[in-house]
């Protein structure tokens, strides 16, 4: 903990006296708590240029705070979570963590890669069916990452570092994986995932913030305008599990190509809304995966607030907090009602270990998983 603390001072000192002022971004970090076994948690307090600021802890990745400007200014919280870790460990639903090894569901919590099958934890029964759900039960959402602060170009930073073991939840490899967070002057939280493994395995990690741009705690998303770059979607069975098509979403409550409200039509009676309760789907973004690209636009008239998703990734999971039923008391002191919060989860398609049709998540020795995603904020 000392050595953090000089490697900050450090860096603020290598910063010219001229420049220590309200445009000098900043990392600071404080006690975030203890986890059950002793060891400290650490909150990085990452601030920009402009006074943006994200706080980011060790344990599991997890934003725990995102302060961004609406059309007057005035900065408000727009992610949902909790104060202390100790909260995180009683209850969490991945309020804004890292999820890994594999993001989304595992049909059965099984697959078969090189003529091996592994099982893997069945974690999550969704219409009674089981199934592997983000990682199994002690993922990537609740390790404690090494984290090293940064600050490169007056861009602040956090840099975490975590081994997977092989055999850890049943997933095949030693999986060394580093994400780095980037608070960009230009009001951007930039993520950059990479990987390596000795052994093939299967890998998919995404973001699982859950964002309300009227700020955290303040009732429901319904009333955000959306927009998805996808003319196509993955349609699942009743245990959320895709089908292997990829549909139209015209003329359906799917499509988002145009902005419509999320609310618009979130109570239809398609038979996808009814399998999640509400919005719970993998979109496929239009364009090239590899490529950065915009996959989703969030408005909130309220406010002026804009979320814009860019993404190398071919899919997008679009959850509306279907789940969120007033039991999570956040940060505020607020329980979060049922959709208080939406998810935009960059990644692969669910379960594509097990379709051969759906873009690859096999990762094998010599090859890197290097993925990026960006979320960008400003007002209209």
């Amino acid at each position: 903990m000392r050595k953090l603390f000089h490697f900050l001072a450090v860096i603020f000192a290598l910063i010219p006296m001229g420049a220590r002022s309200q445009s000098a971004s900043s990392v600071t970090m404080n006690s975030f708590g203890k986890l059950d076994d002793g060891r400290e948690c650490t909150v990085y307090t990452l601030v920009n240029a402009n006074g943006v600021r994200a706080d980011i802890t060790n344990y599991g990745g997890i934003i725990v705070r995102l302060l961004v400007p609406d059309r007057k200014g005035h900065l408000d919280d727009v992610v949902l979570g909790y104060n202390s870790v100790r909260d995180y460990l009683r209850a969490s639903p991945f309020f804004g963590a890292i999820v890994g090894r594999y993001g989304n569901r595992i049909a059965n919590g099984k697959f078969t890669l090189d003529g091996q099958t592994y099982s893997l934890a069945t974690n999550n029964k969704p219409g009674g069916i089981p199934c592997h759900l983000h990682g199994g039960k002690r993922g990537f959402d609740k390790v404690l990452w090494h984290a090293e602060p940064l600050l490169t170009n007056n861009t602040p930073g956090l840099k975490l570092h975590y081994l997977s073991r092989d055999g850890e939840e049943g997933y095949p490899g030693n999986l060394d994986v580093t994400v780095h967070y980037w608070l960009g002057n230009d009001n951007s939280l930039k993520i950059e995932y990479s990987a390596t493994t000795d052994k093939a395995t299967t890998v998919n990690l995404t973001q699982h913030s859950y964002f309300n741009l009227k700020g955290e705690g303040r009732g429901d998303i319904l009333d955000h305008v959306l927009t998805l770059s996808a003319s196509r979607y993955t349609p699942v069975n009743a245990g959320q599990i895709p089908t292997g098509e990829l549909e139209p979403v015209v003329g359906t409550p799917m499509d988002f190509t145009t902005p419509h409200a999320i609310g618009e039509r979130i109570q239809s009676k398609h038979p996808q809304l009814a399998h999640g309760d509400g919005y719970d789907l993998n979109w496929v973004i239009d364009g090239k995966p590899g490529e950065l690209r915009r996959a989703a636009k969030v408005f909130e008239p309220r406010s002026g607030r804009v979320m814009e998703v860019w993404t190398e990734e071919p899919g997008v999971q679009f959850y509306t907090g279907n789940y969120l039923n007033n039991s999570y008391v956040g940060k505020s002191g607020t329980a979060y009602v049922i959709r208080g919060g939406l998810c935009l989860e960059t990644q692969h398609y669910p379960d594509s270990p097990n379709h051969p049709n759906f873009p690859s998540t096999i990762l094998r020795p010599g090859s890197r998983y290097q993925t990026t995603t960006i979320y960008k904020f400003s007002v209209e």
